[in-house]
């Protein structure tokens, strides 16, 4: 069974398409968070704190070592941070995308986050070292799903926490709209302030390939995960994905 992943109109494999992923995200980084705001309507920031808080148990530990992956420009780092008690353990906030992390950089500052430049596919972090792992849109450009779901367990703590937040693609009378803006009005809109045609085609494109919320929760438990979940966000058209590793037994 062929892999299932990213793949961004003309790359072939795994390695070019995580480079064009790159490439693309360096390129749009410098207007990212305008465009976020605009094409959601400011709904995608109640989607952070709404993911923040469905693990504040978690993030209320001072010791608990936390990982955002594919961190972007960091919002969604800066709402785990609003449920750090003071002088918590730094969050890790790491992305491959150099323009992305800058700009997330100066958001950290004096927030205490730790900026790690990092392949989700290939983490330079110890085994079963993290007691939450959060990702925020990103998860769906990976080159490869179950590869980075079998890593984010690599580096899980037994018992530790995996949260998912992702688009998808709502039913009914909402989601044929819905599809008329998302796959015709946002492509345009992006393209006047962003000046660039390809990231947000690619938007409506990388979303329509990946997988419906019942194969994405099968393939988190074929990869190892337990007590997986998908808790609709606005109609569907996001959606927290959420999981633990097993325990050992």
């Amino acid at each position: 069974m062929q892999a299932m992943g990213a793949k961004p109109t003309g790359t072939a494999d795994e390695a070019s398409a995580a480079r064009a992923v790159r490439q693309m995200f360096d390129a749009i980084a410098p207007r990212y968070d305008l465009l976020n705001h605009v094409l959601s309507a400011n709904v995608d920031r109640l989607w952070w704190r709404r993911t923040a808080r469905r693990f504040r148990d978690v993030l209320a530990r001072p010791e608990a070592a936390i990982l955002d992956i594919c961190c972007g420009t960091g919002d969604m780092t800066m709402a785990l941070m609003r449920r750090r008690p003071r002088g918590a353990r730094p969050v890790l906030a790491a992305d491959f995308a150099r323009g992305m992390l800058d700009r997330g950089a100066r958001k950290f500052e004096r927030h205490g986050v730790t900026v790690l430049e990092a392949d989700a596919l290939h983490l330079p972090l110890k085994a079963e070292s993290l007691d939450l792992i959060v990702t925020a849109f990103g998860f769906r450009n990976l080159a490869n799903y179950e590869a980075g779901l079998r890593e984010f367990q690599r580096v899980l703590k037994p018992g530790g926490q995996l949260g998912i937040l992702e688009f998808s693609e709502p039913g009914g009378l909402i989601g044929k709209a819905y599809a008329v803006y998302f796959r015709r009005v946002l492509p345009a809109i992006g393209r006047v302030i962003c000046g660039k045609n390809g990231p947000y085609n690619y938007l409506p494109i990388s979303v329509g390939n990946f997988p419906p919320p019942t194969e994405m929760l099968e393939l988190m438990r074929r990869t190892g995960y337990a007590e997986c979940s998908w808790q609709p966000y606005t109609f569907g058209i996001a959606g927290l994905y959420t999981a633990k590793r097993a325990p050992v037994i």
